[in-house]
């Protein structure tokens, strides 16, 4: 029985009324369920408290969870569904509700779960998510926040909209800017984040309309809303220390996210090629492997992977579909560390007035500055 059919208001774990509940989708990602369960076993080793509900069939999920030692700390939710990576959004829409990820999203509906974490089809995901959960007033678009690793003591900068819609106008804009303002705060403990808007160039004069007019919106907006709009950034300041989130329209953000994942992917083959040409060549990759894995883990994906669906009733965590084991734990790290902040609640309060001071601090932290 849910804990809606209970009677009760908030989510509740499995065995322990006082932990974060995690919904996960175990069926939707390239490597198959083993991949997903191998990441929760090694989020939940790291985070004690977790609870989780694990969404798919039954018959496939219990061994592996018996198989891991994690049968009490997991329901399942059984759903003989799954959503591939090439349904379109609209059939699932239409015939998607015995999906794992329906399964998934429901739990955060019903307020069984916190935040919902799965690795499948980005437009499947979201279009049930905007069924299901619905936008939050005064969100006219979702947007889609992802981590870019930067050059700031954070370790990152957060950009958005990453692809949930290929339009933005000016008041999507600063709909992401606010957002991602509460993103920073709660992900990665920014009292006021510096907010830039992607464009061709920093001059004023530069960019089409919509980016002219949210720019105006947003140097009007970054006192009520505790932000410091620093103006328009370029494409090399994503990874820069001058900017910690970064708007534009999810057209622009997906196609700089392939593009970074592309070049990387093909700096990390030539590098390789290069360390392995000749004897030599192997001699001082070897005396500089430390120096190299330190870099690798700096800029490991799978550390930065997890990107947020904001402007939605409750969280959702879209992990890259073909995550290995790390990269599920982080996803559902990062799904952890917004449900301990209570981000949901606060994004719902930034967005509903920006001039409320204070509603979206950290956990712990307060801030004296006054908004009007």
């Amino acid at each position: 029985m849910s804990n809606i059919e209970q009677g009760h208001d908030v989510a509740k774990a499995p065995g322990d009324s006082g932990a974060i509940v995690i919904s996960i989708d175990a069926m939707g990602g390239d490597r198959g369920p083993e991949a997903i369960v191998d990441g929760l076993a090694l989020a939940a080793k790291e985070s004690p408290s977790l609870r989780f509900i694990l969404h798919g069939p039954e018959g496939i999920l219990a061994p592996l969870l018996a198989a891991r030692g994690l049968t009490e700390r997991c329901d399942i939710h059984h759903a003989e569904g799954v959503v591939t990576m090439h349904d379109k959004p609209s059939a699932v829409m239409r015939n998607g509700k015995g999906t794992s990820m329906w399964s998934a999203i429901e739990s955060v509906r019903a307020k069984e779960a916190e935040v919902a974490v799965s690795c499948g089809n980005t437009g499947a995901l979201m279009a049930v998510s905007m069924i299901r959960l619905r936008k939050l007033p005064g969100v006219n678009r979702p947007a889609i926040a992802s981590f870019w690793p930067s050059r700031n003591p954070t370790g990152w900068n957060v950009m958005l909209d990453m692809g949930a819609d290929v339009k933005a106008e000016a008041a999507d804009l600063l709909t992401y800017g606010l957002m991602g303002t509460s993103y920073a705060r709660n992900a990665l403990g920014l009292t006021r984040p510096r907010v830039g808007l992607l464009n061709v160039g920093t001059e004023e004069h530069k960019g089409h309309a919509e980016l002219k007019a949210a720019y105006d919106m947003m140097t009007k907006a970054q006192d009520a809303g505790q932000f410091e709009f620093i103006g328009f950034v370029e494409g090399n300041d994503l990874p820069s220390n001058r900017v910690d989130v970064i708007v534009t329209d999810g057209f622009t953000g997906n196609i700089a996210l392939k593009t970074g994942e592309g070049t990387a992917k093909l700096v990390s083959e030539l590098l390789r090629e290069a360390l392995t040409a000749s004897p030599l060549a192997k001699l001082g990759a070897l005396l500089a492997m430390g120096p190299l894995k330190r870099m690798k883990a700096r800029v490991d994906p799978r550390r930065a992977n997890g990107g947020v669906f904001l402007g939605l009733n409750g969280t959702v965590v879209k992990s890259h579909g073909s995550a290995d084991a790390t990269g599920v734990a982080a996803a559902i790290e990062l799904a952890a560390r917004l449900a301990r902040s209570g981000f949901s609640a606060k994004l719902a309060a930034r967005v509903a007035s920006a001039s409320v001071s204070g509603q979206d601090a950290p956990q712990g932290e307060e801030t004296s500055e006054k908004v009007s």
